[in-house]
């Protein structure tokens, strides 16, 4: 009996004995918070050069043009602290009114034709054909060099004067002459240079085809839905947050043109103030008239005016963009 309960003691004995001292805990806690801070600085260590680079490169110098906004400055005397004045100025400027139509226009035009054209060409890419890879390259190519100043050039050179795209009007009778030297045409010469670079959304759109269900397509085939029908109830739903993003990320990019203007309309901005967008100005007012003051608030006019329009956009998006939380 009396080893029965010994033999039945012993593994509660054994349990009492494997248990951790009450003493041990803390040594264990401090170890362990220990190697959180070195984890912790080990982070900020991998992260320094990108934080060096946004204080340096990014805050830091959006914060001077901030000041400088309010200043009279010309880069060579100290600036000189006048207000609100060239906010009030800039209202006033036809110049600057101007520019801003040029933008408004380019970005109301050159943004849905870029973005129909982008998925106009991911359908067509969608479907399974031979060289379906070399097609989607070939049609990506013109948005890695569509952005450089050598494109620019010769963008500029087939819509001069005699060029390739004046001749080619001649021949069905067209006589308007080259589109950069015209007043009404040149800022066409833009939006098609920019339609021209369909390609990163294009791949974007390509994404977004590929996730929608085959089988709700066959099922509206069956139900006797055309081609138009399907692409309007099924493919621009089931896209539309593809859509949404593309439609943000490419009206910023419209708003902040400027190296194709200033290249195609030969640093010109366009005869006539025609091809006058906004960092064109901006850039003309900083870097030739040297009143970097009035050039700065131009720049956070530009920031206000962009920061307004994506707010829009992120409140219309509740009207017409579907995803997948909202139908659960």
């Amino acid at each position: 009996m009396g080893s029965a309960v010994t033999d039945l003691q012993a593994p509660a004995s054994a349990v009492r004995t494997d248990r951790p001292a009450p003493g041990r805990a803390p040594g264990r806690s401090a170890a362990a918070k220990r190697r959180a801070r070195g984890e912790t600085l080990a982070g900020y260590l991998f992260m320094s050069p990108w934080i060096a680079g946004f204080l340096l490169l990014t805050a830091g110098p959006m914060l001077a043009s901030l000041y400088l906004a309010f200043t009279d400055y010309n880069l060579f005397d100290t600036p000189n602290w006048i207000g609100f004045k060239n906010f009030t100025e800039m209202f006033g400027d036809a110049r600057w009114q101007k520019s801003v139509e040029v933008t408004t226009s380019y970005v109301l035009v050159g943004t849905p034709l870029k973005l129909a054209a982008a998925l106009a060409v991911a359908l067509l890419l969608n479907k399974p054909r031979r060289g379906q890879g070399f097609y989607r390259a070939a049609f990506y190519a013109p948005s890695l060099v569509g952005a450089s100043v050598s494109i620019a050039i010769v963008w500029r050179a087939l819509f001069s004067d005699g060029a390739v795209v004046d001749r080619t009007q001649q021949i069905f009778g067209i006589d308007v002459g080259g589109w950069i030297g015209d007043p009404d045409l040149v800022i066409y010469a833009l939006v098609a240079l920019t339609v021209w670079q369909f390609g990163a959304p294009m791949v974007i759109f390509l994404a977004g085809l590929k996730q929608v269900p085959r089988e709700l397509y066959e099922a509206a085939q069956v139900d006797g839905a055309g081609a138009w029908r399907r692409f309007r109830s099924i493919t621009l739903p089931m896209i539309s947050p593809v859509l949404f993003f593309n439609l943000l990320l490419e009206t910023i990019h419209s708003f902040q043109i400027f190296a194709s203007a200033y290249v195609v309309t030969n640093s010109k901005c366009g005869p006539a103030d025609a091809g006058l967008v906004y960092t064109c100005y901006l850039y003309e007012q900083g870097w030739t008239n040297l009143r970097m003051g009035y050039a700065s608030a131009m720049a956070w006019m530009l920031l206000l005016a962009v920061g307004l329009v994506t707010a829009v956009l992120f409140w219309s998006q509740r009207r017409w963009v579907h995803y997948e939380e909202d139908a659960r």
